[in-house]
C-alpha cells in the first residue's frame, strides 16, 4: 500500500507507555500494534499528541521516533510526529528516515508569538531536512488561507491533517490546494462532515483500544453510508465524552485507563495531563468495556 493510500485511511496515533518508574516503555506497544495491524489500520503515528508529545523529554522523542518502527515491523506505515522549536525539530526530522519513517507530520507550533509566515518557514526547514514526504497537522486554520497556500506548496507536502472545527476554512482549504490530500484531524466523530467537504480518512486514538470499531467507521464513509457511519459514532460517543472531560485532559488518560483494563499497563499519562481518570469516570469506563467485550482483554 502506497503512502497515499495509507494516508486516505486511519491515521492512528500511538500513546507513549510508560514503566512504574515513569520511564518510556516502547516495547509495551506490541499488542497495541498486532491489534491495529491485525484488524487493518494503514498508518500509525509515533510522537502525535496521544502519544503526550509535550510531556516527552527530547530523548524520549528521539527514542520512541528509533523504535516503534522496528515495532511495526511494516505491518503499517509509520508517520513521525515533529515538533517543539526549530533546532528539535530539525534534528528529529533529520534522523526520521533513517529510524524507518514513511513520512513526517509536522505539528503546529504553540508558540503564543506564532506568525503565519513563521509557520510556513518553520515547515519548510523541517521538510528540508527530513527527504520525506511531509503531512501537516493543522489546529488554527486562524493562520490565515494565504498561511494555508504557502504550507501546501512547500516541496514534500503531501497532505494536511485539518483539526480545526472551522469547516467553512477546511472547504475553501480543499478548493485552494486540490493536489494535497485533506485528512480529519478531529477523529471519528468529526470524519462524516469533513469528508463531506472533500476530506478523506481520519485521524484516531481509540484504534489503541479497539481499532475495528474505526475501521468499521472508515468501511462506511467510503461506501458513501453516512447514516450507518454516524450510527458507529454514535456507540463509541460515551468513550469519546470520557475523553474529553476536565477540558479534555483526560483525553490520553481514558485510553490509557482503558488499556490497563485490557491487562495491557502502559501506564499513567504525565502532568498536565488528568491522572488517575476520576473515580466516576472510571467506573462507566469500566462499564462501557465490559460491553465491549473488552475487559480484562476479554473479546
Amino acid at each position: 500500500m502506497t503512502l497515499h493510500e495509507a494516508l486516505t485511511g486511519i491515521s492512528g496515533i500511538l500513546i507513549t507507555p510508560f514503566d512504574g518508574h515513569d520511564a518510556i516503555a516502547p516495547a509495551r506497544l506490541s499488542p497495541i500494534i498486532a491489534r491495529c495491524a491485525a484488524a487493518g489500520v494503514d498508518a500509525l503515528t509515533v510522537n502525535g499528541n496521544t502519544s503526550e508529545f509535550y510531556g516527552l523529554s527530547f530523548a524520549e522523542a528521539e527514542r520512541m521516533q528509533a523504535e516503534v518502527p522496528g515495532l511495526v515491523a511494516g505491518r503499517a506505515r509509520v508517520i513521525a510526529g515533529i515538533g517543539r522549536s526549530t533546532v528539535e525539530a530539525v534534528r528529529l526530522a533529520a534522523r526520521a528516515k533513517g529510524d524507518g519513517a514513511d513520512a513526517v507530520m509536522v505539528h503546529q507550533p504553540p508558540d503564543p508569538f506564532v506568525s503565519p509566515r513563521g509557520v510556513v518557514e518553520y515547515v519548510r526547514r523541517v521538510a528540508d531536512a527530513a527527504g520525506l514526504s511531509v503531512v501537516l497537522y493543522l489546529r488554527n486554520a486562524a493562520i490565515g488561507e494565504a498561511a494555508i497556500a504557502g504550507l501546501t506548496a512547500i516541496p514534500g507536502v503531501v497532505a494536511v491533517k485539518w483539526a480545526s472545527t472551522d469547516l467553512m476554512a477546511l472547504a475553501r482549504a480543499v478548493r485552494a490546494a486540490p493536489e494535497v490530500l485533506f485528512v480529519c484531524g478531529l477523529a471519528e466523530p468529526w470524519a462524516p462532515p469533513m469528508t463531506a467537504l472533500g476530506a478523506q480518512g481520519f485521524t484516531s486514538g481509540l484504534i489503541n483500544v479497539a481499532p475495528e470499531r474505526s475501521v468499521a467507521i472508515l468501511t462506511a464513509l467510503r461506501a458513501g453510508e453516512f447514516a450507518r457511519a454516524n450510527a458507529l459514532i454514535a456507540e463509541i460517543g460515551a468513550f469519546e465524552a470520557l475523553r474529553s472531560e476536565e477540558q479534555n485532559g483526560a483525553n490520553v488518560s481514558v485510553v490509557k485507563a482503558a488499556l490497563a483494563l485490557m491487562n495491557e499497563d502502559c501506564g499513567a499519562t504525565r502532568p498536565p495531563s488528568a491522572w488517575p481518570v476520576a473515580p466516576d469516570s472510571l467506573a462507566r469506563l469500566t462499564t462501557l468495556m465490559a460491553g465491549w467485550g473488552l475487559l480484562h482483554g476479554r473479546r
